[in-house]
C-alpha cells in the first residue's frame, strides 16, 4: 500500500459521497468479459527501484535500436542528427520548466521563440500564417479537415490514396465525433494517386487532402491539382511527413496549397520510438480566424517596447467549447522549441545542404538496392522510396535485422490488406546513412534473397 495513500475509512467515505456500495460498482459499465477476477498471474511481485531499473534495461538491450545498427526506417518517422546544442538549450530551467504561456505578460521568452518558430514554418510551406504547433502530424492532418469543413460550410473529405493510413485513421477518428463530416477515402497506388482526385469533388466536398512526398515518397506538382479542386468551391490540404523535403522541393503554398500541415519530427526531435513529436499547421491568412490551437503575434506595448501576445487562442480552454475552433488543450511546446533551436543553427543554407545531402544518400541506396536485385518503384523521390523485392516484404525484414540491418517498413504494415503490395518495402536513406551502412544492406539483401 506504499503508493496508495487512502485508507479503507477514505474509501469507504468516497463511495458513501457518490452513492456506491462497493468499488466493484464503479465498474458496473465494463462488461464482466473485459474484467479480471484476479490479479494476472505472470506479473512479477514488488521489486527495489535498483531490480526494476536492471530488469527494464535487460528489456532494453533486447531491441536493436536504430542508432546501433545500419537504419533505412522512414515511413513518417526518420532518423536524423540531432546537434547537441539543441538538446542542451531545451533544457535550460526557463525553458524546460515554463512550457505553456497560460499567462503571457508573464511569458516573454516563450512567446518570442513560438513567434520565431510561426515564422519558420510559415517560410518552409510557403504560407502566410502558422499557429503555435499542434500536437503531431496525424492530429494536425484532422484538424486541417475539420477547419476546412468550417471555412467552407461543406461536410466532405476526400483523400487522396497514397495518404498515410495513420494519418487517414486519425481523420476518420476525429471526424466520427465533430458533426457530420463525410470521409471518402482511397485505395493505395503504386502510380499516381492524383489521377481523377479532383473528378471526386463535388458541391459537398470541403477539401481534398493529399501527401507530398506521398507515403511510398513520389514528389509530385500540385499546382494542376490545387486550381482544380478550388474551381469547385473546396479547399487543398497538403500534408508533408519530412519536412526537410521542403529544404529541397517546392513550397505546397507556392503550388497553391490552402492548408498544410506537416509533421516536425526530423528537426530537433529523435525517433523516441513514436514521441513526442509535433504537428505543424499553417495556411492562408484569410482562414485565421478558423485556425486550430493558438497563435503567438508581436506587437509594442505603451511605450513603444516590443513585446509578444496570444494574438489568437480559439481552444475551448479559453472560449466558449462550442465556440472552440479545436478542443486541443496545448501545444507541444518543447518540442517545438527544439525544432526551432536546430533550425535556426541550420539556417537556410545550411538546410538546403542537408537536403542535398539526403537527396545523395537516398540515390546512392536506390542504385544499390537496383544492383541487388530490387526494381525501383519511385521514380521522383526525396530521401525515401519504394521497391519492389523478390520475396514477402515482411519476411526480408525480418531475416536482414537477424543481419543487424534495419532495412525498411513493409507496405503491409501500413496497409494489412493490401496484397498487392506483399513484396512492397519502403526504404528512407538521410544524411545518417553511410557507404559502409549502404553496403551492408546491399549484401545482407542478396543474401536473403539469393
Amino acid at each position: 500500500m506504499r503508493y496508495l495513500p487512502h485508507t479503507e475509512a477514505d474509501r469507504a467515505a468516497m463511495l458513501r459521497t457518490i452513492g456506491a456500495a462497493t468499488v466493484d460498482e464503479l465498474f458496473a459499465d465494463v462488461p464482466a468479459s473485459a474484467r479480471l477476477s484476479a490479479p494476472l498471474d505472470d506479473l512479477p511481485p514488488h521489486a527495489s527501484e535498483l531490480a526494476v531499473e536492471r530488469h527494464m534495461a535487460a528489456l532494453a538491450r533486447q531491441n536493436l535500436s536504430a542508432a546501433d545498427a545500419p537504419c533505412f526506417l522512414g515511413a513518417g518517422a526518420y532518423r536524423h542528427h540531432i546537434p547537441a546544442a539543441v538538446d542542451h538549450l531545451i533544457q535550460r530551467s526557463e525553458f524546460l520548466t515554463s512550457y505553456t504561456p497560460y499567462q503571457p505578460e508573464v511569458s516573454q521568452g516563450t512567446l518570442q521563440y513560438l513567434f520565431e518558430f510561426q515564422t519558420q514554418v510559415a517560410l518552409l510551406t510557403g504560407m502566410e500564417v502558422a499557429n503555435a504547433s499542434l500536437y503531431d502530424g496525424a492530429s494536425a492532418c484532422a484538424e486541417a479537415v475539420l477547419m476546412a469543413a468550417r471555412v467552407t460550410r461543406r461536410h466532405r473529405a476526400v483523400l487522396a490514396g497514397n495518404l498515410h493510413p495513420h494519418y487517414r485513421d486519425v481523420v476518420r477518428t476525429m471526424t466520427r465525433y465533430s458533426g457530420h463530416m463525410q470521409v471518402d477515402s482511397a485505395a493505395p497506388v503504386l502510380g499516381d494517386d492524383l489521377d481523377g482526385l479532383a473528378e471526386r469533388v463535388d458541391d459537398t466536398t470541403a477539401c481534398v487532402v493529399v501527401q507530398n512526398p506521398d507515403a511510398f515518397g513520389n514528389l509530385r506538382d500540385l499546382r494542376p491539382l490545387a486550381q482544380a479542386v478550388q474551381a469547385k468551391g473546396a479547399l487543398l490540404v497538403v500534408v508533408v511527413t519530412e519536412i526537410l523535403s521542403l529544404g529541397a522541393a517546392m513550397p505546397p503554398g507556392d503550388m497553391g496549397a490552402d492548408i498544410v500541415v506537416c509533421e516536425g519530427q526530423s528537426l530537433g526531435n529523435p525517433l523516441g520510438f513514436g514521441g513526442p513529436y509535433l504537428g505543424l499547421f499553417a495556411s492562408r491568412e484569410k482562414f485565421v480566424r478558423n485556425m486550430p490551437g493558438r497563435l503567438a503575434g508581436e506587437t509594442v506595448d505603451s511605450d513603444g517596447r516590443r513585446g509578444y501576445v496570444l494574438t489568437l487562442s480559439t481552444r475551448e480552454q479559453h472560449i466558449r467549447r462550442e465556440k472552440a475552433t479545436s478542443n486541443i488543450c496545448t501545444n507541444s511546446g518543447l518540442c517545438s522549441l527544439a525544432f526551432t533551436i536546430h533550425l535556426s543553427l541550420l539556417g537556410e543554407r545550411g538546410l538546403r545542404d542537408l537536403a542535398g545531402l539526403n537527396m545523395a544518400r537516398a540515390a546512392a541506396t536506390a542504385d544499390a538496392l537496383v544492383g541487388a536485385g530490387c526494381e525501383l518503384l519511385t521514380p521522383v523521390y526525396f530521401n525515401e522510396f519504394a521497391v519492389r523485392l523478390k520475396k514477402p516484404a515482411s519476411k526480408v525484414v525480418d531475416a536482414l535485422a537477424d543481419f543487424g540491418v534495419l532495412a525498411g517498413v513493409p507496405a503491409t504494415r501500413l496497409w494489412p490488406d493490401a496484397a498487392e503490395l506483399d513484396d512492397v518495402m519502403l526504404v528512407a536513406a538521410t544524411e545518417t546513412v553511410s557507404d559502409d551502412d549502404i553496403a551492408a544492406l546491399a549484401t545482407a539483401l542478396k543474401e536473403v534473397q539469393g
